[in-house]
């Protein structure tokens, strides 16, 4: 069997730099490095201060960093070196030609893959770890077999990820499984044991799950779709409690204890985001789309139409709830995150939120604990989300705030976009006497469920996700703007 003693992972993102500094802790006699061509990246991971917040990563990079765990911009020397290579690199969902807005942007995977070739020597063990579509791996061969000398053999590995976002450290440590796909040749097979080996340092065999590659690539698709679809069912019934009087809390409860359907992923929200869900359903749109599989195809992207409607269905409910108009009205909105214990805002609910909010002429005060202020600019000034020819739209309409109390004085509404657990905590009454009345919170996650009564007893509105808090005057119509049908849908996911 192969024995592999140097890793080295090429991408030091949310995937390869977590990943690999638990491999490198658990693994002591094997030495892991980290590169990538972002130089403030890599001195980030070497510094105090890493460029990704994780629970528990801290600990983990400084028990092994510069004992079997590195991180270098010296790409072709780690690759050179190494017995096995990790690919971590972005696969995002392209936004332009043939596939715009479905289908993934491989031109990564594809530089990393030809500069493996381009380098090496001798034996390796290349492995998928960022998500891709499926017979990515069949690519990766290809550009191998048509670069590569008589000296180099290369066996290509797919083993996807399974992490969440805020509990990474944990999903690595105790995995539910590892999936590890390969070749059915005996070459492919000794190379899917040699990773084997890896993992079998802390995780037991029975959770090592070998596949051949093209199931390994679709298992990943798949399992956020379902993750994804979960969120979008329950979100679909919140709309319908919010009409009939019925609490979606009570009802995810209820059919949650049944065991063929299970309680995870049964919270009802503003909608999902992050990095995987939204761009692996659209990508198995797409991958759909491309073997005519329309039905298949539509079923898959309803799931992204729901979550859309989710975000445009609570911002239009915050329209009509400040009586039709948020024009010029302050408003808090808490978390900017895609989910609590993460500073990572992609697709995050909030920006959608906030657009839509801007596009009404809202000033938006925005508080995150773990966000940059920076990122929060950079994420509102993207120009698929950005409207009108007048490019100081942001910088007029947003402030980023250090302190929650600071965003919510004088603001006519609290908007609650992430379930960071500090928010339970503030101190409402000196926020309510500070507000301009009447006062509304928006609680887009359901995290003040135990507060309803005192913030009510307080003197605020109430409303929130899949149930009727306060009792209220409609303001809307079905023609005005505070239908979801009027607020227009993200450009990025219309197909």
């Amino acid at each position: 069997m192969v024995q592999v003693k140097r890793i080295c992972c090429i991408g030091a993102g949310y995937v390869g730099g977590p990943t690999c500094s638990v491999i490198a802790q658990m693994c002591p006699d094997v030495t892991v490095t980290v590169v990538d061509v972002n130089e403030d990246r890599i001195q980030a991971w070497n510094s105090d201060s890493l460029p990704i917040f994780e629970p528990g990563l801290q600990e983990v990079v400084e028990s092994c960093r510069g004992v079997n765990l590195f991180f270098s911009t010296d790409i072709n020397t780690a690759i050179k070196d190494a017995d096995l290579v990790f690919i971590s690199v972005n696969t995002p969902t392209k936004t332009f030609g043939i596939g715009k807005g479905r289908a993934a942007d491989l031109k990564y995977i594809e530089a990393c893959a030809r500069r493996i070739a381009d380098v090496s020597s001798g034996c390796k063990i290349v492995v998928e770890k960022s998500t891709v579509p499926v017979r990515a791996a069949e690519s990766i061969r290809r550009i191998f077999n048509a670069n590569t000398k008589s000296s180099l053999n290369f066996q290509v590995l797919s083993n996807p990820e399974f992490l969440a976002e805020g509990t990474a450290i944990s999903d690595l440590k105790n995995p539910d499984r590892v999936l590890i796909g390969g070749d059915e040749t005996p070459e492919g097979q000794r190379a899917i044991e040699a990773l084997r080996a890896i993992y079998e340092h802390w995780v037991p065999k029975s959770k090592i799950i070998t596949t051949n590659t093209w199931s390994s690539e679709l298992s990943k698709l798949a399992a956020n779709a379902f993750l994804a679809q979960r969120i979008s069912s329950i979100n679909s019934i919140s709309a319908l409690c919010e009409v009939t009087g019925a609490d979606v809390e009570e009802v995810a409860h209820a059919i949650g204890t049944d065991q063929r359907i299970g309680s995870r992923f049964l919270k009802a929200s503003v909608g999902f985001g992050g990095s995987c869900f939204q761009k692996d359903v659209l990508n198995l749109v797409y991958l759909c789309e491309a073997l005519n599989l329309p039905e298949v195809a539509r079923y898959w992207q309803q799931v992204i139409e729901i979550n859309d409607y989710q975000r445009r269905r609570f911002s239009s409910r915050i329209i009509g709830c400040l009586f039709n108009t948020v024009t010029d009205k302050k408003i808090a909105v808490l978390g900017f995150a895609f989910k609590k214990n993460t500073g990572d805002t992609r697709e995050s609910s909030s920006i959608y939120i906030s657009r839509y909010l801007m596009d009404e002429g809202a000033r938006l005060h925005i508080y995150d604990p773990k966000v940059k202020s920076e990122q929060i600019i950079q994420d509102l000034s993207q120009p698929t989300l950005t409207h009108g020819d007048d490019p100081s739209r942001v910088s007029r309409l947003v402030t980023v705030s250090t302190d929650p109390y600071a965003a919510c004085e004088d603001a006519h509404a609290i908007v609650i976009c992430t379930e960071w657990d500090m928010f339970k905590e503030l101190d409402y009454e000196r926020i309510y006497k500070a507000m301009l009345k009447p006062a509304f919170i928006f609680d887009g996650r359901r995290i003040l469920d135990d507060l309803h009564d005192q913030l009510q007893h307080i003197g605020f509105q109430v409303e929130t996700i899949g149930k009727r808090v306060s009792k209220r005057s409609s303001f809307a119509t079905s023609n005005d703007i505070s239908n979801p049908d009027q607020l227009p849908p993200p450009k990025k996911t219309k197909v």
